[in-house]
């Protein structure tokens, strides 16, 4: 993670926005008096999403609750996906 004010943030944008794409960082731009930012990448942003989607019901929460106590407690296989 890292953490800059905003000025150092506009000297050095380019920097600051490869780290976040190419290296999957979160970045906190503080930008003084309690008003702060946060610049994540575009898949960590979906990934959130789709992970609050996945959470986002009881149901869809037990479910995946039960596939991951299923693939701890037995064998599980491989099955190739199709192109």
């Amino acid at each position: 993670m890292l953490t800059t004010p905003i000025t150092d943030f506009r000297k050095d944008i380019r920097k600051y926005l490869d780290s976040v794409a190419d290296d999957f960082e979160t970045l906190i731009i503080n930008r003084g008096k309690d008003s702060t930012v946060v610049v994540i990448s575009l898949d960590e942003y979906n990934s959130l999403c789709s992970t609050q989607h996945e959470l986002s019901s009881v149901i869809n929460e037990k479910r995946l609750d039960s596939a991951i106590d299923k693939l701890k407690r037995g064998p599980s296989f491989q099955k190739a996906l199709l192109d």
